[in-house]
């Protein structure tokens, strides 16, 4: 059962299971909070979970103007929802655009990390500035998407369920039949509402228009916290880049590790997954 907790008239949808450490569990894209529904009963059983829908997914709610959408503003939500939590220092673990918000919380509140978890993204200055026509492939969506409105959201509209499904077979050895029924049953709740469609797409926007100006101000710094790189073994980012590697000069102290399967390995690979964040977590002291 979703809870609620507003910042700056944004208001985030968050569910709290289990008692120990906290651990916070952001989502990506074209996901919700639903995502984490084969790992987080795991991880309660030794920590306190808090999972998250990212402001315009999910049930959270989708702000007007694509600046309102940059990873420093979707990082800010999470922080203050885990102060009002009574939770100060916390580990962070996060997937595609979720990952991305836990790199800028890492930047801009690293003090407030016990551990950072990155799963299957290099890092988005790097990406968008050295782009090679392989990933540019694999991952047009992020131009289309950031078009500007109401060029994406039109053509999405139309069928939502045919665009977004296309995203979660396309990046990478997933079929439809490796997703959890109530799993996808709740993206496609989401994905259907316009609102939230735009609220993807201005995801996007800011990402290019915002984020990586941002991220290159801050090239040279590095996240001291223990960090852990997972990444879909057969994924478009293991078949373009050393995933780890790209990460040496941004990440103090990590570790990368292949998880089999695709970019939604979370999803395909629950129980795999878990594995690993229980004994990376496990290890790492608050």
């Amino acid at each position: 059962m979703a809870e609620y907790f507003e910042r700056g008239g944004v208001r985030i949808a968050y569910e709290v299971e289990g008692s120990g450490p906290p651990v916070l569990l952001l989502h990506g894209f074209p996901q919700t909070r639903a995502m984490w529904d084969a790992i987080a009963p795991v991880l309660a059983q030794r920590f306190c979970v808090v999972r998250a829908d990212l402001r315009g997914y999910g049930a959270s709610s989708k702000p007007d103007g694509m600046e309102a959408y940059s990873f420093r503003e979707m990082g800010a939500d999470m922080l203050a929802l885990m102060s009002a939590l009574g939770h100060e220092r916390f580990h962070l673990v996060g997937h595609d655009r979720g990952a991305r918000t836990a790199h800028r919380m890492a930047l801009d509140a690293g003090e407030r990390l016990s551990s950072l978890t990155l799963m299957d993204i290099i890092p988005t200055h790097l990406l968008v500035t050295e782009l090679s026509p392989r990933v540019a492939t694999a991952y047009y969506h992020w131009f289309f998407l950031a078009q500007p409105n109401p060029f994406p959201e039109t053509l999405i509209g139309h069928d939502p369920d045919y665009y977004f499904e296309s995203c979660l077979l396309g990046w990478g050895a997933s079929k439809i039949g490796d997703f959890d029924a109530d799993q996808l049953a709740a993206y496609r709740a989401a994905w259907r509402d316009a609102d939230t469609i735009r609220g993807m797409c201005n995801d996007y926007r800011a990402a290019l228009a915002v984020d990586v100006a941002l991220d290159a101000g801050d090239l040279g710094r590095r996240v001291t916290c223990p960090a852990l790189v997972l990444y879909g073994a057969d994924g478009a980012m293991a078949q373009a880049y050393d995933v780890g590697a790209t990460w040496a000069d941004r990440l103090d102290d990590y570790h990368a590790q292949g998880i089999p399967g695709g970019h939604f390995f979370p999803d395909t690979a629950g129980v795999e997954t878990a594995a690993v964040l229980m004994e990376f977590i496990g290890k790492t002291a608050i």
